[in-house]
């Protein structure tokens, strides 16, 4: 697995986990608890991860629906 994005923002992260689903790309989001269970100062982000053979189709969707905003 391969990092897409890092993120606090659970809204965007819930978003961008369907939208890759609705493209058949599976997708792991690490760090969910623990970003969680540290409260609401935002230290820990959420990691979306995704399979290498599928990195460069998710890039080019997240690209789509946000583009320039989320970057490396």
């Amino acid at each position: 697995m391969i990092e897409l994005v890092r993120a606090n923002d659970p809204v965007l992260i819930s978003y961008l986990t369907s939208i890759l689903e609705d493209e058949r790309i599976s997708v792991i989001v690490l760090d969910e608890h623990t970003s969680i269970l540290e409260g609401s100062i935002g230290a820990i982000q959420r990691r979306v991860m995704v399979a290498e053979k599928d990195l460069d189709r998710a890039k080019s969707i997240l690209e789509d629906i946000a583009p320039g905003e989320l970057k490396d």
